[in-house]
């Protein structure tokens, strides 16, 4: 199995001191820069469309398109962000990426803004991070003293702390909250490519998106459309966690299924069996052991009716009930609805209060069917996709575990999943 990673982004993390300038440039780093400066704006937006590159924040979206949509002579500047606020439950790609190497981003950062002509760019770091904030500050300095940022380039970045909102990982969010307003969605259109930040033209992308870039420069986009599939191609990093003996990251060809990846990590913990995962994050709907073997790439989990979204492949074995952990997921959904809109800030709190009921035992006839109702009443109703976020494991859980939201009209669900590994539903044959 091993021959399944594909470590490219991931390649040099191991080295000593990976995270300086001078360890990320004896392994070939800044060669693609140099490449870069060599051909036109044009033929860089050429060169990642025809390689394919899908965003990997979660959308899925073409990235070569995105930045073909920047306006040519609007007369505004243009401006590049890179959304670093990664803090959905289970997401956890992004920031040992910005570690281990962050001059990969800030190489990424200065091409992708030749190749929309922006002189400015901004990396929007979720504010807790401090560790993460001061790594990536450091690499700039270096990447200034080094003369690859700055007149040489023409090229400037700023590494700006954000607030500390999971709804700033909403890219109109975000741009309110790097103007110094509160971070809340816009009203589209108009699309930051017309009016983003500033009122600016603006290309907002994630940072694997972003840190893909340079090694499509160095390889070309037929070694790039080597891996993956046809229409996801390309390597990307998975996030594997929870019940499994090694979790981590794992960087693959889009494709690879989950029996795969969880043969790369050692397998489900000793005495573990799989119940439910997420194949993109807490936002995506779950999926349970009969999907061990669907592709992970954009097309094959939404044919199996869930979303890749970050490839937070969060594993959940038989020890876990599904209504408690879609409870905690719904109560940090809650908490960060930025309540702009009256679905998502009404309904996310209504759906705590029946899943509390139902994991402690205490749930009301009809309670389920409310919650699918509620469910209806956000989903395509809220500003943003945070509400539908909300929505996705519960109508999900319902639909493979309805059993054990019955279970919560008479039987506090803490009995049934005690903290120590229970195999009462195993046995009764209930959410195996």
């Amino acid at each position: 199995m091993a021959d399944r990673l594909t470590p490219v982004l991931s390649a040099g993390w191991a080295d000593d001191r990976a995270w300086t300038l001078e360890s990320y440039t004896a392994r070939g780093g800044y060669l693609a820069l140099g490449t870069a400066l060599s051909m036109t704006p044009a033929e860089l937006i050429d060169l990642v469309k025809t390689a394919g590159l899908r965003g990997r924040g979660g959308a899925g979206f073409p990235t070569g398109l995105k930045w073909s949509f920047i306006p040519a002579d609007s007369g505004k500047p243009t401006y590049l962000v890179v959304n670093a606020d990664e803090s959905e439950p289970g997401t956890c790609k992004d920031i040992p990426l910005m570690m281990a190497s962050p001059h990969t981003l800030v190489e990424g950062v200065i091409i992708a803004a030749r190749a929309i002509g922006a002189r400015q760019a901004f990396v929007y770091v979720r504010g807790e991070v401090l560790h993460v904030i001061r790594r990536l500050r450091a690499a700039v300095r270096e990447a200034y003293a080094a003369g690859y940022l700055g007149e040489r380039t023409g090229v400037d970045l700023v590494i700006h702390a954000g607030a500390g909102a999971y709804i700033c990982g909403e890219e109109t969010a975000l741009l309110d909250s790097l103007e110094g307003r509160r971070g809340q969605p816009r009203l589209r259109p108009p699309f930051p490519a017309v009016e983003g930040l500033y009122a600016c033209p603006t290309v907002i992308n994630n940072v694997e998106s972003i840190a893909s870039v340079p090694a499509i420069v160095n390889g070309g986009a037929e070694w790039f459309t080597s891996m993956g599939t046809s229409t996801s191609p390309g390597f990307t990093l998975y996030s594997l966690s929870g019940h499994v003996k090694r979790p981590g990251q794992y960087e693959a060809p889009l494709g690879i299924t989950l029996r795969e990846l969880l043969d790369l990590g050692g397998g489900m913990r000793d005495g573990s069996r799989l119940k439910f995962w997420t194949p993109g994050g807490s936002s995506t709907p779950i999926l349970t052991a009969d999907h061990l073997d669907i592709p992970l790439d954009y097309e094959g989990v939404g044919a199996a009716g869930s979303m890749l979204g970050t490839k937070a492949l969060q594993v959940f074995d038989q020890t876990t009930s599904v209504v408690r952990c879609v409870l905690r997921w719904t109560e940090f959904y809650k908490h960060e609805s930025c309540g702009k809109c009256t679905p998502c800030r009404e309904g996310t709190w209504w759906l705590v209060q029946v899943l509390r009921r139902l994991d402690s035992g205490q749930g009301r006839e009809g309670d389920i069917d409310l919650l699918l109702e509620l469910c209806g009443n956000i989903l395509g109703r809220s500003f943003c996709a945070l509400g539908d976020g909300a929505t996705s494991p519960i109508t999900s859980g319902i639909a493979h575990f309805r059993s054990e939201f019955e279970a919560g009209m008479r039987t506090p669900l803490a009995e049934l999943f005690p903290p120590a590994a229970s195999t009462l539903f195993a046995a009764e044959g209930v959410g195996a």
